[in-house]
């Protein structure tokens, strides 16, 4: 599919209600995610560079959790729809 085509993968995880869902999930689940794996660190006050870059990574992965299966959804919803 041509990356232009709004049923494509690109443009469904870049769409605005597709990305404030992300957002959303990044904002509530990365901080839980970086209490858990970095709580003793931030509270030690041993935050350096190489550990604040991976507290950055480590926000990512619920908006791409999200991203991923929420386009899985709507892909699979419209393959059905056409599909009936």
């Amino acid at each position: 599919m041509p990356p232009h085509d709004e049923s494509s993968w690109l443009a469904l995880a870049t769409s605005p209600p597709v990305v404030r869902r992300a957002v959303l999930y990044m904002v509530v689940v990365g901080p839980i995610l970086i209490s858990i794996n970095h709580g003793d660190a931030l509270v030690n006050g041993a935050v350096d560079t190489a550990r604040a870059s991976k507290m950055a990574l480590t926000l990512l992965v619920p908006y791409c959790v999200s991203t991923l299966s929420t386009v899985a959804t709507m892909r699979s919803l419209r393959t059905r729809a056409t599909a009936k």
